[in-house]
């Protein structure tokens, strides 16, 4: 299965910011969406990084109530490792086990399109098992 599927279950809106933002207004956009991570816009729909929970957390942790003022800038992750709506899932989930994050960004060549989570990756998995377990017992009923 490939990434493609998941965003067409899903749809393909991102939720994105811009590096002129607040800590405080990537905040509150995780807040009011329920969601783990935002796209940082480079204003142009290109990818200029991304900034996560837990960025916002280690932040606190260094430097108190002021990081709210701070910039997206001068937190987020620049270097930031995207898919294709042609990789597989199983590619994106070793990505993000060997990085140890949980959000990649889904790009058709430098315009983001989507963002995939671990539990999209998750969600995916488990309806393949399911799908896989239906046609066994339906082979075995045949049989």
């Amino acid at each position: 299965m490939k990434v493609e599927a998941i965003l067409s279950g899903k749809g393909a809106g991102v939720v994105s910011v811009v590096p002129e933002d607040t800590i405080a207004t990537v905040a509150r956009v995780l807040a009011e969406k329920s969601i783990g991570a935002v796209v940082v816009s480079d204003g142009r729909g290109g990818l200029a990084g991304i900034i996560t929970e837990r960025d916002l957390v280690r932040a606190l942790a260094r430097f108190g109530a002021e990081t709210l003022d701070h910039l997206v800038s001068e937190l987020m992750t620049r270097n930031v490792v995207t898919a294709n709506v042609g990789d597989s899932i199983d590619q994106v989930s070793e990505r993000m086990t060997r990085g140890k994050f949980r959000h990649v960004p889904v790009v058709d060549g430098a315009k983001v399109i989507g963002m995939v989570s671990i539990g999209d990756v998750v969600k995916h998995r488990i309806e393949q098992i399911e799908a896989e377990a239906s046609a066994m017992r339906d082979y075995i009923a045949t049989a």
